[in-house]
């Protein structure tokens, strides 16, 4: 039998009872924490007003109720500005002058103000009104000071590795278009009237008197082949739902029309998409859609990247918002972007 000295056992106990401490941190809310964070600061967020006055609930710990962010507290009541560490202002509504900056509250030195905008340049119109006002940049483009995509490739969970079903396909549904902002100067006009004249095109939306109701979006367009994801403007990162949602979610394979190859590329693998620039004309792109359309093992393999990935699209600002926290302790401290409209065009 074994016997320990008093020291020998003090140090027993202390191991015993620091093991049992580890454990119980490590098992605090299974499936949202695996292991100790890094402690942090809380980070206050007032949103200035809603984005297209669509308000969402935050009761409670938003962040990390939701989205497993910790220490990021959003807000909605402008009485907290004065304490606020950041100020978000949406920009769709400071271009149509439904809301505008408080220029007349005293801003902190330390406060950070965050201009976010998912629209196009095109759309952002006329911003050097804004010059030396905002600190940061919340945007689709990829050297924003927060990167937030219309949608994202996460792989899939256990490491993947299942098959996916490709949804059947209609005779005669080679490619489909939803469209409703028609306007005959956009690039993407001009390929379609080109396009059409070789290939089956279906269009629905408002513009072809089709339109699709949220609940037909997706099962109407899984039953083409080919999914015309075409940007209405051509700037660099502007990849829109029309590659995240209408293509990848229904089961297609997009055919994008917007900016360079390489900028899809950074976000989707590249056998998952047909990028027109690739084809020297509208008729060797229509060539090239037919003799995928006619062999199934080849179609297929635009899927592969299924296995591996599940789609998620972003689409809740809260979210957005919450992702900002996790890189604040990166973003820069002393950062004024003094010429945000040759910024945001670039």
């Amino acid at each position: 039998m074994t016997v320990y000295r008093p020291n020998q056992l003090r140090a027993i106990v202390l191991l015993i009872l620091s093991t049992s401490f580890l454990f119980q941190w490590v098992l605090i809310l299974p499936g949202k924490q695996k292991t100790p964070q890094k402690w942090h600061r809380n980070i206050s967020v007032l949103l200035w007003y809603w984005p297209f006055s669509k308000p969402q609930t935050l009761d409670g710990d938003v962040c990390w109720d939701r989205f497993a962010v910790r220490g990021c507290h959003l807000s909605d009541n402008r009485s907290r500005f004065h304490e606020a560490d950041v100020v978000v202002f949406h920009h769709h509504e400071l271009k149509t002058h439904r809301q505008t900056l408080p220029h007349h509250l005293a801003r902190r030195p330390a406060q950070k103000w965050l201009w976010m905008s998912l629209e196009s340049p095109n759309s952002n119109g006329n911003l050097t009104a804004y010059n030396g006002v905002f600190n940061w940049t919340m945007t689709y483009r990829r050297d924003a000071d927060v990167f937030v995509p219309y949608g994202e490739l996460a792989p899939k969970r256990n490491g993947g590795g299942g098959g996916y079903v490709i949804p059947k396909k209609e005779a005669g549904m080679v490619a489909c278009w939803v469209i409703s902002n028609y306007k005959s100067r956009h690039k993407r006009t001009q390929v379609y009237r080109s396009l059409r004249k070789m290939i089956p095109v279906k269009v629905f939306g408002r513009w072809s008197r089709k339109p699709l109701s949220a609940r037909e979006l997706l099962p109407t367009i899984s039953r083409c082949r080919f999914y015309l994801a075409f940007e209405n403007s051509l700037f660099t990162n502007y990849i829109t739902e029309k590659l995240w949602r209408n293509s990848f979610l229904a089961g297609t394979v997009p055919v994008v029309l917007g900016p360079p190859r390489r900028d899809y590329e950074a976000v989707a693998p590249a056998h998952s998409f047909i990028h027109v620039d690739d084809f020297n004309s509208t008729e060797s792109l229509a060539g090239f859609l037919q003799r995928l359309a006619s062999d199934e093992e080849a179609y297929a393999a635009y899927f592969e990247w299924r296995r591996d990935y599940d789609v998620r699209l972003l689409v809740d600002w809260r979210e957005r918002l919450c992702r900002m926290c996790k890189h604040y302790d990166r973003l820069p401290a002393r950062k004024v972007y003094h010429h945000l409209d040759a910024w945001n065009r670039r």
